[in-house]
């Protein structure tokens, strides 16, 4: 199977499916990690083009550690605008991937990017089994499945996990993807939450500092969604998960039945 995960920036991805990202690897799918934009905002102290190229590096380690493949767009961060021409460049990217399963940000968001790159992959959804729109790119035969990573947002509707995977297993190499992009967890996002004096100096120690501040905040967003392990997991299995990333499947594109989601979640059919 062929798994497309397409964020906002790099980083984006890898915080909500970085592990389930490792058990596709584990599987043998080919994986594809987009970011709609280069992240040269992303920062407190750095900025512009030595920022995106610092973060494109740090996207591509990341992806290495999973075998996927790294694609990050030349868009400045927050000017991302759902234009014809990103369109294209989506629809594009999307069969050229020959994508089964194509995973986005939610249309309701925060910030900009976010949503925009909802709407751009939505506005793909059904134009990437089109040949007479842009007809230079094979178009694709059956239509992928698309769906939404996870997020904390309540309106206008909250989140509904249809898929939800426990990750333990992997948990360190999500830790290690995220490890890897310095920029973000050590210094931009430690900063942005007032907790930047308390990144470790050494090295050698942030990782751990990582899996603990990250770790509670994936845990207690676990637990609040706990619910969806109900259709996949047994009540014990369930119960002992520390660690889930949940996915929402979108109305566009293909809708797959209990068989086609375990074709393309194998590790939910243990």
């Amino acid at each position: 199977m062929n798994i497309v995960l397409i964020g906002a920036h790099p980083d984006d991805v890898e915080v909500v499916a970085g592990g389930t990202a490792a058990l596709w690897a584990d599987a043998g799918y080919s994986l594809t990690i987009v970011s709609m934009t280069n992240g040269n905002k992303g920062h407190h102290r750095e900025k512009g083009t030595p920022l995106a190229a610092r973060r494109k590096r740090e996207s591509q380690k990341s992806a290495e550690l999973v075998g996927a493949k790294s694609i990050v767009m030349p868009v400045p961060d927050g000017e991302l605008e759902p234009t014809l021409a990103i369109r294209k460049k989506v629809v594009s990217l999307i069969r050229k991937a020959k994508a089964d399963l194509v995973i986005t940000h939610r249309p309701n968001d925060y910030h900009p990017d976010h949503r925009y790159t909802s709407q751009v992959v939505q506005d793909a959804a059904y134009m990437v089994t089109v040949p007479q729109f842009l007809p230079s790119v094979p178009a694709l035969r059956t239509n992928p499945t698309f769906m939404y990573f996870m997020d904390r947002f309540q309106k206008p509707y909250p989140f509904s996990p249809d898929v939800a995977v426990a990750v333990d297993e992997v948990i360190e190499t999500k830790w290690a993807m995220l490890d890897v992009m310095e920029s973000q967890f050590y210094e931009w996002l430690a900063w942005h939450a007032g907790i930047l004096d308390s990144v470790p100096q050494k090295k050698s120690e942030r990782i751990g500092w990582l899996a603990e501040v990250w770790g509670a905040r994936f845990s207690a967003f676990t637990d609040k969604l706990r619910f969806g392990f109900e259709n996949w997991y047994t009540k014990t299995q369930s119960r002992k998960i520390r660690f889930g990333e949940f996915f929402e499947l979108s109305e566009y594109g293909h809708q797959p039945d209990r068989e086609e989601y375990l074709k393309l979640f194998p590790f939910l059919d243990r």
